[in-house]
């Protein structure tokens, strides 16, 4: 593949990525049976000032993205993208989508909502233009306090989680589902959207990223 082909196809599942990842997560808040940790908070912040979730969201992610500063990370074009698309994309799902009240309903929103979460996740990592705000946050993090970014993550989290859940955020079954799934779907999507490599560059794309630091919107 050409390097101007092989630049389109990667910017396509940025895009793409990022576009289908904040769909995924309206379809999870739809649902209403608890939501990815992160949007918890949103999902809290956006019941206590009245802002949609979506612009709660991407509020968030340039807070988030300010404390890259004192741990000089740097931002790519995915990290910026990150920030405006994903909040842009949940809002106007949830414009189009009504709130689902039937279990019946809400089930198959719960599990479409977190494949298509795994899908966008490969999507958007696999294209290799950089973290988003809040993986960004826990790598830098990583290399400054010398702790595991599983320690990390973990703490981040967790806080992320208790304090939107105060806030009102929604917690439950697809929280625990989210949290268990989200791995092995992103490993696989990864591998079916691997880009392929630029002439002298690794096979490997991506290599280790799902196992320290998956997407968080």
């Amino acid at each position: 593949m050409s390097a101007p082909s092989r630049f389109g196809r990667r910017l396509f599942q940025l895009y793409a990525g990022l576009a289908l990842y904040g769909t995924s997560s309206a379809l999870l808040v739809r649902a209403g049976l608890g939501l990815e940790p992160w949007n918890v908070l949103h999902q809290g912040l956006a019941e206590r000032t009245g802002l949609n979730m979506g612009l709660v969201l991407t509020l968030v992610g340039a807070a988030v993205l300010l404390l890259w500063i004192p741990l000089r990370q740097r931002p790519g074009l995915g990290t910026v993208s990150n920030v405006l698309v994903i909040g842009f994309a949940m809002d106007a799902t949830m414009a189009v989508l009504p709130e689902a009240h039937a279990l019946a309903l809400r089930v198959p929103l719960l599990l479409s909502g977190v494949v298509l979460n795994g899908l966008a996740t490969g999507l958007y990592i696999s294209a290799d233009f950089g973290p988003g705000p809040r993986d960004g946050l826990m790598t830098g993090l990583h290399r400054r306090t010398g702790r595991s970014v599983r320690q990390i993550r973990t703490a981040v989290e967790v806080t992320v989680v208790a304090t939107g859940f105060a806030l009102g955020g929604s917690v439950g079954v697809g929280t625990v589902l989210y949290a268990l799934s989200i791995g092995p779907l992103a490993q696989f999507f990864l591998r079916v959207f691997a880009a392929p490599p630029a002439p002298g560059r690794s096979t490997v794309v991506a290599t280790g990223q799902p196992e320290r630091a998956i997407l968080r919107p």
